[in-house]
């Protein structure tokens, strides 16, 4: 699978990121001109973890995305379905608890996490509703999402110069870093058929978050989702 408009079949895509494993986040350093590590740093700050919170870090990948939570004293849970990946992080960060999981079928219990985070995974799920819901079934009433994720340039002159760098310069980039560049032509155009801001604040609020906001990142070029599981009597009064 290499191609966006396709249907997003998890053993597919977990094999896709199987095999870009071992470079994957030099290359993602690369061809983000050094912008991943500021939206990751933009992330820690959103999920604001603190001592003993229990953190999830769904499409953790290697656990990049994982260590300012762990610095911060959290316990925090990197979770992917790309085994590869795990296994990459596993040796970097052998004291984490990585879990094998499907983001629509999420192996914990309700009402676990502090804060639920995606950062740049949430697109390639095949389900994004229903990876919602489970996010927000495992978080506990007063907990928080924060999503990361590649969206829709607000300059329409900016926007035409990015999806013109994603479609012709991302290529021949990702082949000269990668090892499976045809991974970062998907990507590429799973992220021109994303849904825009409101759209992806419209599903949070869908799925049962309260209180969804977005922030614009590099002029929407990445758009960073909040949002709060209320308290049952929050809820209660509410209905």
């Amino acid at each position: 699978m290499t191609r966006a408009s396709l249907d997003k079949q998890p053993h597919e895509v977990a094999s896709m990121f199987d095999d870009v494993a071992a470079n994957y986040d030099l290359t993602n350093d690369v061809l983000s001109l050094g912008q991943d590590r500021r939206w990751r740093k933009e992330v820690a700050k959103a999920v604001d973890a603190r001592p003993a919170q229990r953190i999830l870090d769904l499409a953790a990948g290697t656990a990049t995305s994982s260590q300012p939570f762990a610095r911060a004293g959290a316990y925090v849970v990197p979770c992917d379905f790309s085994i590869g990946m795990l296994r990459v992080g596993k040796e970097r960060h052998p004291w984490m608890p990585f879990t094998a999981g499907d983001g629509t079928r999420l192996p914990f219990r309700d009402d676990v996490f502090d804060a639920v985070t995606i950062s740049f995974g949430l697109r390639n799920i095949q389900d994004t509703e229903g990876a919602l819901r489970e996010l927000y079934r495992v978080t506990k009433p007063g907990g928080r999402v924060v999503i990361c994720e590649f969206s829709h340039p607000t300059w329409k002159p900016f926007r035409t110069v990015y999806e013109e760098y994603l479609m012709r310069a991302l290529p021949p980039v990702a082949r000269a870093v990668s090892s499976n560049p045809d991974a970062y032509v998907y990507l590429a155009e799973s992220i021109q058929s994303w849904p825009d801001q409101p759209a992806l604040a419209g599903l949070l609020q869908k799925a049962g978050w309260s209180k969804v906001a977005w922030r614009n990142l590099t002029g929407g070029v990445v758009a960073m989702h909040r949002g709060f599981k209320l308290q049952e009597s929050a809820r209660t009064a509410g209905s």
